[in-house]
């Protein structure tokens, strides 16, 4: 598993936040994977987006949520690496165990 050696900006920091804000326990594994997520404030307009990539987790979640299995996914984007859809996974998982966004209750605890 490779991990991104880059300094993470203020933008990552909060996608990070948001990620860690669940009581979550994160395993080093976790974090390398996570770690794929990033956020660039010059890129899709500072969404989240994989590896410094073009590509949201949401594109890639939405590719897998229509059917498209792993493989495919690859196909499509060949930059990308079967770690990346693990992230994308994990990032989905770790964002629908908050119970609030942006302040407002999402889901009852």
């Amino acid at each position: 598993m490779r991990i991104l050696n880059e300094t993470l900006d203020p933008a990552a920091l909060l996608v990070w936040g948001l990620l860690w804000q669940t009581n979550v326990m994160t395993t080093d594994a976790e974090r390398a994977l996570l770690a794929r997520i990033v956020t660039e404030p010059g890129k899709m307009g500072g969404k989240p987006i994989i590896r410094g990539r073009r590509i949201t987790p949401a594109t890639v979640l939405n590719m897998l949520a229509g059917g498209a299995n792993s493989q495919q996914v690859l196909d499509a984007y060949p930059v990308l690496e079967d770690a990346d859809i693990d992230a994308c996974l994990l990032y989905a998982a770790r964002l629908t165990e908050r119970s609030e966004v942006d302040g407002q209750t999402v889901a009852a605890e």
